[in-house]
């Protein structure tokens, strides 16, 4: 109740010195720009009512508008409309097989078993009628500790390609590891490998012309997704492919935290060394990285090379028993919340444990109820959060959210050994997801991510080593010490989560 009493008697000051400042200037001028956008923002605040939007995102608008009406003008313009949300998915998209016949991804994934734990069933259920995604019994999994090993593994399966490479990546840097990646795919594109690229704007603005000069030069096709042609000024900039996919020849496949760029092999002066995960397939599941890129291709190049040839078929792996892998992907043109709603159900089907990290921490109410109704069912609650962020703003709308969990019972962790971006939940040792997606509201409801759920895997015995070696370079914080914390930060925290739906 006080922090409305604080707005109410923000915005009368405000607007006291606005009508003020107004009435001894005398200005006809100032007065018709200022008339003009107070006009603009009520009917942008009407506008936002009439959505239906959810109650937070409504009110911290509305506040904006009130507050700055010529800064939220411009605010909406950018980052608030919905327009694309509608407009993104509107290509029809089909694959066909030889006989020109159209095919769904779920023709592709032959498996025919079934998972042996019920919650696991149910939930697999739930994902695949959210993201139309079936489960793979035949794709092995291998967990890629860190930006070294993960790009090992990458530049070893790129320089082994002979029909065609596929990359979508939210950020290229034009630096050491983007140039030697850059120089095998000019080298494969010479020998006849067709390759396909698929870069963000926003997360690439600073890739050089020169750079994609060189790929282009050797025919390399790359093309931006939802291009800003004035960047900066364009309500593109809002909906994000924050996705990280590589696909070679259609048997290997990789996705996770890691972009293209030295400082995920921990050169970053900044935040020093680079704590990530990504995801190595190979197999069946890797018909699903494939059919998300062809989808993303049309949209951005509005090409189609949707064959069969590009799919495999009939996998076999050597190894018995792999358990399950199910890729789910998500963005704002579909019409389920899609990995908002899998991690809430993750959540709440935690029977002894939940464990996760995520560099940015910004949970809408209903994830944000369910870790609260975990704790305090017993549940152990564990969080691995950066103590060195990339990003002050968001660090502290983060740590906004933390006195409540810590009071529930969650434990919360700072890793200290650097920047910790890797972004994971696993469930009672048992299954567990890892992909792009942060624990974040422009996750879960702007940005186009990709994420590979796991059952009964082996990998899952990898995260779970992982976690538990990532809390041995972590600090506890306690009831107490955070409690403890400067009334500097108390007030930081409290600004930067008035933004937290707008993030």
């Amino acid at each position: 109740m006080k922090k409305w009493i604080l707005i109410i008697l923000l915005v009368l000051f405000v607007y006291t010195v606005y009508f003020f400042t107004i009435f001894f200037l005398d200005h006809k001028l100032l007065i018709c720009i200022n008339v003009f956008f107070s006009l603009v923002a009520f009917i942008i605040a009407m506008l936002i009512i009439f959505e239906n939007r959810s109650p937070s995102k409504t009110i911290n608008w509305l506040i904006v508008l009130i507050l700055f009406p010529v800064l939220g003008f411009f605010s909406y313009a950018l980052f608030g409309r919905s327009y694309h949300k509608r407009k993104i998915g509107d290509k029809n998209f089909y694959i066909q097989n030889n006989n020109g016949s159209n095919i769904e991804l779920k023709t592709l994934m032959k498996s025919k078993k079934e998972l042996t734990h019920e919650r696991q069933r149910v939930f697999s259920n739930l994902a695949f009628n959210l993201g139309d995604s079936p489960l793979s019994f035949h794709t092995e999994v291998k967990v890629l500790t860190n930006g070294e090993v993960t790009f090992d593994e990458i530049i070893k399966s790129l320089q082994k390609a002979e029909h065609h490479i596929h990359l979508e990546y939210y950020i290229i840097r034009d630096d050491v590891i983007g140039r030697k990646i850059k120089n095998i795919l000019i080298k494969k594109a010479r020998e006849g490998v067709k390759i396909r690229c698929i870069y963000d704007t926003l997360g690439s603005w600073k890739l050089s012309k020169q750079y994609l000069s060189d790929l282009r030069s050797v025919g390399v096709s790359i093309k931006p997704f939802l291009p800003l042609k004035i960047r900066f000024l364009n309500n593109h900039i809002n909906y994000r492919n924050h996705k990280k996919i590589i696909v070679v020849d259609g048997k290997i496949g990789f996705t996770g935290g890691i972009n293209i760029g030295d400082e995920y092999l921990g050169k970053d002066k900044k935040v020093g060394f680079w704590r990530d995960t990504h995801l190595m397939l190979k197999g069946e599941a890797v018909n699903a990285l494939q059919y998300f890129f062809i989808k993303d291709w049309l949209f951005a190049a509005n090409e189609k090379f949707n064959t069969e040839e590009y799919f495999i078929q009939d996998y076999k792996s050597k190894h018995q028993n792999l358990g399950a892998v199910q890729v789910i992907n998500s963005g704002p043109d579909q019409k389920w919340v899609v990995m908002k709603n899998l991690f809430f159900s993750m959540i709440i089907s935690a029977k002894k444990s939940i464990w996760f990290a995520s560099p940015y921490f910004i949970p809408d109410e209903d994830i944000l109820s369910a870790l609260k109704v975990a704790c305090l069912n017993g549940i152990d609650v564990k969080f691995i959060f950066p103590s060195n962020p990339d990003n002050r703003f968001v660090y502290y709308a983060s740590r906004s959210y933390f006195l409540d969990l810590i009071e529930a019972g969650m434990k919360i962790y700072q890793y200290n050994h650097g920047f910790m971006h890797s972004k994971f939940i696993i469930i009672d040792q048992d299954y567990a997801t890892i992909g792009t997606t942060n624990m974040d509201m422009r996750s879960f409801h702007l940005n186009f991510e990709v994420n590979v759920f796991l059952y009964q895997q082996n990998s899952v015995k990898k995260l779970v080593e992982d976690f538990e070696n990532d809390l041995l370079d972590s600090t506890f914080i306690g009831l107490e010490q955070f409690k403890n914390r400067s009334r500097l930060q108390k007030i930081a925290e409290s600004f930067a989560r008035l933004a937290s739906p707008l993030l």
